[in-house]
């Protein structure tokens, strides 16, 4: 039986990709494109960010990536599956095995404390967590001294570092935020994309984030930049100041 490390060695570089991806809602006259023809490709241990204005399809683009919505058109992949081609039961299979998310409400469970809701999806699917990942999972997001407290004996950030362990407990292939950080305040905001960096950094996992701050999406190798259900531009290395500048003139644009 091959260990997780010789699993991970053999992997395809890329976790995941799009391939003439299109999503319309309606038809006729009441058709909207929220995707036009996307292709992207999500490179594995690295830290996506995915950014444009309202309506430019970057939501649409991670739940069609996570497989949480069906593509009209195009292909889906995670490593070497196929999403658009699964039926529901393999599907629902393959999210609850080898994607993890991050929402921006922390979707915990008040009457069990911050270990349970950790391996909660791990004990649903009766499954034992890796004793060793565990642990070091709960250290990379400093928890050790909060497992026993319940959800509301922790602050905000607390919370969403519970449900970045849940989504790094079961060690998918990839894991996809929606705005984790939106309903946190500065301070803890900058905390949870922390633990994010590290989790990219030191655990080696493949992060995506859909966030509309500058400031979060600095904390990525990359961001993907979306207008009007197409992916316009793309910047590596990315700062505050850079990403500001660019959703600038996304707005600029929008008015002219």
């Amino acid at each position: 039986m091959p260990t997780s490390a010789s699993l991970v060695d053999h992997r395809s570089p890329v976790a995941a990709r799009a391939e003439r991806v299109v999503k319309a809602y309606g038809s006729g006259e009441t058709r909207v494109t929220a995707l036009d023809a996307v292709d992207v490709e999500i490179e594995r241990a690295r830290f996506t960010a995915i950014m444009g204005p309202s309506g430019s399809g970057k939501s649409t683009l991670m739940h069609c990536l996570a497989g949480l919505d069906q593509v009209s058109s195009g292909k889906i992949f995670v490593g070497d599956a196929e999403l658009s081609a699964m039926k529901d039961k393999a599907l629902t299979r393959l999210r609850r095995d080898r994607i993890g998310f991050i929402f921006q409400s922390f979707n915990l469970l008040p009457t069990l404390n911050a270990l349970e809701n950790i391996t909660l999806p791990m004990d649903i699917a009766g499954r034992r967590p890796d004793q060793a990942w565990l642990d070091r999972v709960i250290e990379t997001v400093g928890l050790a001294d909060r497992l026993k407290h319940r959800p509301t004996q922790l602050s905000g950030g607390q919370q969403q570092r519970v449900a970045v362990a849940r989504a790094l407990a079961s060690r998918p292939e990839i894991i996809f935020g929606d705005e984790p950080t939106g309903n946190l305040d500065s301070r803890a905001g900058a905390e949870v994309l922390g633990f994010l960096r590290r989790s990219v950094d030191e655990l080696k996992q493949t992060m995506v984030m859909v966030t509309h701050d500058p400031v979060a999406a600095a904390y990525a190798d990359r961001v993907l930049f979306l207008a009007d259900g197409r992916i316009v531009e793309e910047m590596s290395a990315p700062t505050a100041e850079a990403v500001l500048d660019r959703m600038r003139r996304f707005d600029g644009r929008r008015e002219s």
